[in-house]
């Protein structure tokens, strides 16, 4: 039977993978420009060291953040789009 730590609850977890140990997380394989990579590594390494992948994960998950409108605010751009056509071509509707 294998033993191994976890990395971040301290204890002891037998038959576990390291892969196991970091839930939430999905390992895959991508392909980044060098340029891109380079960028990451030397702002992780400008912040005293550090994971660049964690900042590639953050900037990744502040761009979903971002492009997530919320319904409020949906409504209010259909409704400005709708009253600016309105009013461009004189309709009067209530």
């Amino acid at each position: 039977m294998r033993k191994t730590e976890s990395l971040y609850s301290g204890f002891v977890e037998e038959d576990a993978s390291p892969l196991d140990l970091v839930r939430g997380k999905t390992r895959i394989t991508i392909r980044l420009d060098d340029d891109v990579l380079d960028w990451f590594r030397g702002q992780a390494n400008a912040a005293g060291g550090g994971n660049y992948q964690t900042l590639i994960n953050n900037a990744l998950r502040e761009y979903v953040h971002q492009r997530e409108e919320p319904l409020e605010e949906i409504l209010r751009r259909v409704v400005r789009e709708e009253l600016s056509i309105s009013r461009e071509t004189g309709d009067k509707q209530p």
